[in-house]
């Protein structure tokens, strides 16, 4: 097949939304279609959109209106796309919408317009279990793996579940065989991603599925012990603080999985959590995140709070900054309070002026930074393992890629995607400085 037209692809939101531009943009690229990112000469765009809250919709509509001012023949796909006739009021010269990880819609478009569609295999069997590798747009070296797909929690700020479905977990096997597959494609590092890692296999009564000629119940403990069989890091993302969590903390301390854990905590404050309609108090918070550490010292826990929810008093805000001060979380996400169509937090009383808001989340990093800081003292004089992700820019094992710091280099010249140790020289609020003293097997 010759292609006659290239096909231009914008991937917008969250990794699990850059999961699904990776499954689009394979099904293009095994359908001979020339795919290039962000070309304005090509005739057809594909956008995978996020809407989750303004800015990235502001973000997804300006894709849209450059595509259109450009002249180009548009597809949108993702969440926006889950209000297609919105969208369609607002933009009627698109030719197609669809919602996320809809791949099939997205190719049936695609080959509509360009003139060519050789269709997609039988989605009986998925890639990974076909034995086929995706096209990535991470690089190399490290890769997203969604192992679940919406939610079945009603977080009152939230419309997940309105846009992309109740809770879908895949089955065991069918993730074990993706990240090998991902392991042999040259990623180092596994980030196992879901809007709720903790429920994963709930929707399927854990059913056990075959591997490696034994039955393995679909939980999320089961996978994590598998996946540290692996020749890369593992690093989890978005869980819950359930009492299910505990189990994976001797993995960490094992060194099976990276001792990380990237917990949405969103506030502290009795009040404005249950108000969020959240899980968890923030006493047993603590507790169990004093538990972890005694099990595994070098644990590190990220989260991400909102300040500026409708109702939240200087009160709640203090319960907040004393929650953190008692944490002493390593890395710390803070928002302020955006509206989302659709949510119910919509109609709650008390919205918070914006300027409040940011005076709120300032006091909120003003604080973490400090406390950072504090924490990254006691690397200096240590030797790390780092991945190193470009010419003298690494990180350690207790720091995710685009959201956590790095360590700076004093030599550009380690190589780009493998591992190197690094002695620990000197920090600032967020980040590490050090010398490389060896490569992945040996230490100089």
């Amino acid at each position: 097949m010759t292609t006659e037209k290239k096909v231009s692809f914008v991937s917008l939101g969250c990794p699990k939304a850059l999961v699904d531009s990776e499954h689009i943009v394979t099904e293009l690229v095994d359908s001979g279609y020339e795919v290039v990112a962000g070309d304005v000469s090509a005739d057809v765009v594909v956008i995978n959109t996020c809407g989750f809250i303004d800015s990235a919709k502001a973000e997804s509509y300006d894709a849209i209106e450059g595509a259109l001012e450009a002249h180009q023949e548009v597809i949108v796909t993702g969440c926006m796309g889950a209000d297609a006739a919105d969208l369609k009021r607002r933009y009627p010269e698109l030719k197609h919408v669809s919602g996320p990880a809809e791949v099939a819609p997205v190719m049936q478009a695609v080959g509509a317009m360009v003139g060519h569609f050789e269709p997609m295999p039988s989605p009986a069997l998925s890639p990974a279990l076909s034995g086929e590798a995706r096209v990535r747009l991470t690089p190399q070296h490290y890769a997203y793996l969604k192992i679940s797909e919406g939610c079945n929690h009603d977080c009152s700020f939230c419309i997940i579940p309105h846009m992309r479905g109740p809770l879908r977990s895949r089955g065991i096997d069918d993730v074990l065989a993706e990240a090998e597959l991902l392991v042999e494609d040259g990623a180092r590092e596994i980030m196992v991603i879901a809007q709720d890692l903790s429920a994963y296999g709930v929707d399927l009564r854990y059913a056990a599925k075959r591997w490696n000629g034994a039955d393995i119940p679909t939980r999320l403990n089961h996978l994590c012990e598998h996946l540290g069989g692996l020749d890369a890091w593992v690093r989890l993302h978005y869980v819950y603080p359930y009492p299910s969590v505990d189990g994976l903390i001797p993995l960490m301390a094992d060194g099976k999985i990276l001792p990380y854990l990237d917990i949405p905590l969103q506030h502290a404050s009795p009040s404005i959590l249950k108000a969020m309609r959240r899980p968890a108090a923030a006493e047993k918070t603590l507790e169990r995140i004093a538990r972890w550490r005694e099990l595994c010292p070098d644990i590190a826990i990220r989260s991400t709070f909102i300040v500026g929810f409708p109702g939240e008093t200087e009160d709640d805000v203090g319960a907040l900054l004393d929650f953190l001060e008692a944490a002493q979380l390593e890395r710390v996400g803070c928002f302020t309070y955006s509206s989302v169509d659709g949510a119910p937090a919509n109609a709650l009383s008390g919205h918070v002026d914006e300027r409040d808001k940011l005076d709120r989340q300032e006091a909120v990093y003003e604080l973490q930074a400090g406390i950072s800081a504090q924490k990254l003292t006691r690397r200096v004089g240590q030797t790390l393992r780092v991945l190193v992700d470009e010419p003298g820019i690494a990180r350690t094992m207790f720091d995710a890629p685009e959201i956590d710091g790095v360590v700076h280099l004093d030599d550009t010249a380690a190589p780009v995607g493998e591992f190197a140790w690094v002695r620990v020289e000197r920090h600032d609020d967020h980040d590490l400085y050090g010398s490389v003293v060896g490569d992945n097997l040996n230490l100089l």
